[in-house]
């Protein structure tokens, strides 16, 4: 190494100068390349949410009583965040008028919308979203199918990072109405500009089918390697209800599983706890 000689004079403020230009030129490609939140002084971290999808056959369980008490208590058992809930009903004749999103809201303790499908028995009939985190923008897509189908759609307020929750239910008859509808979503969660989405719902297909292929295009499954039979609910032989996120990237999947509840509906409920990875803002 070459040895630098400085007058007396000269010395202090050279080697300053050198010191400054020296930790500034190494500092500056490790700022380049980290994102914005990196330097906040208080930078997030990544944040869980639990996640429960049921099919709740309008409270019916397979001893043919309508329970909603029970659906609660299925739910409350392991403490979701959100719940995507379909086959709900809405003041129908068939359960006694009863406001069945309002109702479970009422004995979990969380909020709910309820999203039409159909009228149906004086009523109407469709899919429900539950939850103990803030929402809004909340929206209600119809879907094609034989009989008509939606995706209900809200924001929830997950600071530092918003992101979509959907709850589905798509035509279990016709392959080619469940693969439009497929499409559909995935144009909708496509128009947020990337923003973090989960997906839950009764998507009748197995997951090898064309439907789930169409899905994965976008969204990624929570699954880690177990079988997650949900249907039919007494002994369980295939997966038709799903919990889906995207972009893969921004999500981090800690836990999945199927609840081992075979009375209160026709379909067990499936559950996922996923880490919300902060993201640039």
């Amino acid at each position: 190494m070459a040895t630098v000689f400085f007058s007396a004079h000269q010395k202090p403020m050279r080697l300053t100068r050198l010191l400054i230009l020296f930790f500034t030129l190494a500092a500056l490609p490790a700022c380049h390349l980290l994102p914005d939140w990196a330097n906040h002084p208080n930078p997030p971290k990544a944040k869980q949410v639990r996640v429960l999808c049921y099919n709740i056959h309008h409270g019916e369980g397979t001893d043919g009583k309508i329970d909603l008490e029970r659906i609660a208590g299925v739910i409350k058992a392991v403490n979701p965040d959100l719940v995507a809930l379909q086959e709900v009903d809405s003041v129908t004749v068939r359960t006694n008028g009863v406001d069945q999103a309002a109702e479970l809201a009422r004995l979990t303790g969380m909020k709910a919308y309820f999203g039409r499908t159909i009228d149906f028995q004086g009523g109407k009939y469709g899919n429900a979203i539950l939850s103990k985190l803030p929402f809004s923008q909340i929206r209600n897509f119809p879907l094609p199918g034989r009989e008509p189908r939606a995706v209900l759609t809200a924001e929830v307020d997950f600071a530092p990072t918003p992101f979509l929750f959907m709850s589905t239910h798509l035509d279990n008859a016709i392959a080619a109405n469940r693969l439009i509808s497929a499409d559909s979503i995935n144009k909708i969660v496509s128009r947020e500009a990337k923003k973090p989405a989960i997906l839950a719902g009764d998507l009748n297909e197995i997951p090898y089918g064309p439907t789930l292929g169409k899905f994965r295009e976008v969204w990624t499954e929570a699954y880690l390697g177990d079988s997650l039979f949900t249907f039919p609910v007494a002994t369980p032989n295939r997966q038709i209800d799903y919990i889906l996120f995207t972009p893969r990237e921004r999500w981090r999947l800690v836990e999945v599983k199927v609840l081992d509840e075979s009375i209160a509906s026709d379909h067990r409920p499936i559950m996922a706890v996923l880490e919300l990875k902060p993201g640039e803002y």
